[in-house]
């Protein structure tokens, strides 16, 4: 029962940011879900996959919860907690930092700024890490077959958004986020010298 419960404390502040975010946002007017909305067809492939992907896991996550369905020992659970709220962590400071540039999916029209304070000085995807982080913690508190399988597709899906949206980001900012490419590495750290 208390690896339910913290499983779903670790669910419940992850997605509790992310649609407080969406909330606040579209008061604002601003539409922050832009998945799909491209046409271009190889972005607009990866964007549905990667919600499809990003509606599984969470999916398999709750069913795992109500099954009580893990294989791993109680330290590695309590690992996968700390993992688990490591990526909330992430993830919240993430979207704060982004402001109103925080976009779920690659914006089709909208202007946003190129973030690079924060926790962007550390990581060109922190967002996406604590997805990750997030991903890895409940698979950790529910280790099974469905979970990992989803939390693995997930990663794949949100790492080839990643790469979609760096070309994007190179055709929206040009220099300075190729120069900003430079310095900070797309998951974590900073580049020697730089």
């Amino acid at each position: 029962m208390l690896f339910r419960l913290l499983a779903l404390i670790v669910l419940l502040l992850f997605y509790g940011i992310y649609f407080t975010k969406m909330l606040i946002q579209k008061k604002q007017g601003i539409q922050t879900r832009q998945i799909g909305k491209r046409k271009e067809k190889e972005l607009h492939r990866v964007e549905l996959w990667m919600s499809a992907a990003t509606l599984l896991a969470p999916a398999a996550q709750l069913l795992s919860i109500v099954l009580d369905w893990s294989w791993l020992p109680d330290a590695a659970r309590w690992a996968g907690f700390g993992a688990g709220l490591l990526g909330d962590l992430i993830f919240g400071i993430a979207v704060v930092t982004m402001k109103n540039s925080w976009r779920a999916g690659i914006p089709d029209g909208d202007k946003t700024e190129l973030i690079q304070d924060g926790i962007y000085r550390w990581s060109r995807n922190p967002a996406f890490l604590g997805f990750d982080w997030m991903y890895l913690g409940v698979c950790l508190l529910f280790c099974n077959p469905a979970t990992i399988l989803t939390s693995l597709l997930a990663a794949v899906m949100l790492h080839l958004q990643i790469l979609q949206e760096e070309k994007f980001l190179v055709s929206a900012f040009g220099e300075p986020y190729e120069a900003y490419k430079s310095r900070v590495r797309r998951y974590f750290g900073r580049k020697s010298g730089k």
